[in-house]
């Protein structure tokens, strides 16, 4: 399955000297080769971490992305069988097995997934795990603490890591969340990972590697953890629903990239609705509804605030050398894929 990525910028003078960087790369250090808490010594596999074997369907529309076979780690939260993890896996699933760690194999079902914090929940039986983890609280998580990351056993099983920072993230797939959890040194086989903190309760669930944890322009990789809190509004809705209730925000089907202050399609997805409405690779977002933006975080903020799921947003584009208005009719984004099994 392809690794999502980001790309840092050019590093300065500054950057590469400022005490924030210094004091992460020690912190990583120890945390490393010298584990000085429980977290960084204990590297037992928890009994609530479990292998995911995921097979989506014919003709998935992620497939060319995310792969038609997917394998990843999911955290058992409950005795009732529930699984977290991150949630590309999950998308347009057809079959899931979730091995515990003594080899069991149970079935899995998808019970919900959420676009816009990036979980997946599933549900296998009850006996895959005689211990779940408990969920902590990751808004007391700080940069330079001492953490374990738990991978399913051949993925790496469990490693001491080092926050590196606590920050906005802003993907090129329309999704961006506040206060995600940076962490080095990196972890490959990262999907799904569990974040625990320093007493053994999950803290965050891993979903990307990344090659600028700290934002500086300085090559520094670690991964990119979605904290736990952003679980607890939406729970009771992913159980019930298969899905928040609150209405969905609009959504385009664009990649983009932030190139010196200009928002840059990269790509538009077949079918979606930039698509069809006429948007090409190499266009320059420059305003929404109006309004101007410079970033993907401007970008996210104007075309989220513009309305909800299958309202038209306006787009200012910078298209053939001309300034272009489009009108593009948005979709929810987990209608554009394929019906998968949700129960």
């Amino acid at each position: 399955m392809t690794d999502f990525l980001s790309k840092p910028s050019k590093p300065s003078a500054k950057s590469l000297n400022s005490p924030a960087f210094f004091n992460v790369a020690l912190s990583t250090w120890r945390a490393v080769n010298a584990p000085y808490t429980r977290a960084g010594r204990d590297t037992a596999l928890p009994d609530g971490i479990v292998k995911l074997s995921i097979k989506a369907i014919k003709g998935a529309r992620s497939a060319d992305t995310l792969g038609a076979e997917r394998e990843g780690t999911g955290v058992v939260i409950d005795a009732s069988g529930l699984i977290l993890t991150v949630g590309y896996l999950v998308i347009e699933a057809g079959s899931i097995l979730a091995m515990a760690p003594d080899g069991r194999v149970h079935p899995a079902t998808v019970v919900g997934f959420d676009h816009a914090s990036g979980f997946g929940l599933l549900r296998a039986s009850p006996g895959v795990a005689k211990e779940p983890l408990r969920r902590g609280d990751a808004s007391k998580l700080k940069p330079l603490q001492t953490v374990r990351i738990a991978a399913h056993e051949s993925a790496g099983g469990v490693t001491p890591a080092a926050v590196s920072a606590r920050r906005r993230f802003t993907g090129w797939w329309e999704y961006m969340i506040d206060d995600a959890i940076f962490t080095a040194p990196p972890r490959g086989e990262h999907s799904g990972a569990a974040l625990l903190g320093d007493d053994g309760s999950l803290l965050g669930i891993a979903s990307l590697w990344v090659s600028d944890t700290l934002a500086t322009g300085v090559a520094f990789p670690g991964n990119m953890f979605i904290p736990i809190n952003l679980l607890d509004p939406i729970l009771d809705d992913l159980i019930a629903h298969g899905r928040r209730q609150a209405p969905s925000r609009p959504w385009l089907g664009i990649y983009t990239e932030e190139i010196e202050s200009h928002v840059v399609v990269t790509r538009t997805l077949s079918d979606g609705p930039a698509a069809r409405s006429g948007i090409t690779r190499g266009d320059i977002i420059l305003g929404v509804a109006g309004h101007s933006i410079g970033t993907q975080a401007e970008f996210y903020e104007r075309l989220w605030a513009s309305g909800v799921a299958g309202d038209d947003v306006t787009l200012h584009v910078l298209h053939e050398k001309k300034v272009k208005h489009f009108v593009v009719y948005s979709a929810d984004r987990t209608d554009y894929f394929k019906p998968w099994v949700v129960r």
